[in-house]
């Protein structure tokens, strides 16, 4: 690959076409389905074969698994006010966060694909995800949904102000949600390659300059590290960002 973008490129594995429909299955489809094929495994791999229970004793994996869940409850109860009700979303919240993770985990590994690093990808997540919370907050509050848009106590003079600017900064939420996600993982993907390119470059000379390529090698360690640090922020951080949605759907102001 000559330039570092090449890396995000979706590429037809196999072209098709139902009518006027693209069917065709690209790179982005393969790393889908491996996420749906590995996720079955992993939840299949931590259940007893005789009773499809957990095991007394955790494995390494069924520990790992618990204190996700753990942590993922934790964060659903302590951003989502309403203790009746709140456990109702951990199924949706848990999910996102294991997708995203692994969309971002699986981006890492070279000559992989990172789906999240495209704002199509993101964009249709967070919007689809934005509008199941429109939809429960509808279904909840009807007609008040709207004073979202007007905190309580507002005068008349400063609703024609405020209105707009609630508006706007409303509709602009899954916009910042999925810009979010998609800058900081192509960012980091970018840099990586760059460095990368660098010390290939570095290779194809003779004396000292091959051996200077030793410098970007040793800088991609923790550059790595820091990626995939990253791939788990990011994937808290959004998860943390639609409890918070979720949250103001649920209460309102």
């Amino acid at each position: 690959m000559f330039s570092p973008l090449e890396q995000f490129q979706v590429m037809p594995l196999l072209s098709g076409y139902f009518g006027f429909v693209d069917i065709s299955i690209t790179n982005e489809t393969i790393i889908l389905l491996l996420i749906l094929f590995f996720s079955l495994v992993f939840f299949i791999s931590l259940t007893k074969e005789n009773d499809n229970s957990f095991f007394i004793i955790p494995t390494r994996w069924q520990a790992m698994m618990e204190i996700i869940y753990k942590m993922i409850l934790s964060l659903v109860t302590d951003n989502i006010k309403d203790s009746k009700n709140n456990q109702y979303f951990f199924p949706l919240v848990f999910s996102i966060f294991l997708l995203l993770l692994s969309l971002n985990l699986i981006g890492l590994i070279p000559y992989s694909f990172t789906l999240t690093s495209h704002l199509i990808v993101t964009l249709a997540l967070s919007l689809s995800i934005f509008i199941g919370i429109n939809i429960i907050c509808i279904r909840k509050h009807g007609m008040h949904f709207f004073s979202l848009f007007l905190p309580s106590g507002t005068s008349v003079v400063l609703a024609f102000l405020l209105v707009p600017i609630e508006l706007i900064s409303y509709i602009f939420k899954p916009i910042s949600l999925s810009i979010r996600l998609f800058a900081n993982m192509m960012a980091g993907h970018t840099l990586l390659k760059v460095i990368a390119g660098f010390a290939f470059t570095l290779m194809g000379n003779f004396g000292i300059l091959f051996f200077l390529h030793y410098v970007p090698l040793l800088i991609l360690i923790p550059l790595f590290v820091l990626e995939l640090g990253v791939a788990l922020i990011q994937s808290f951080v959004f998860s943390i960002l639609i409890c918070i949605y979720l949250n103001d759907a649920i209460n309102l102001h």
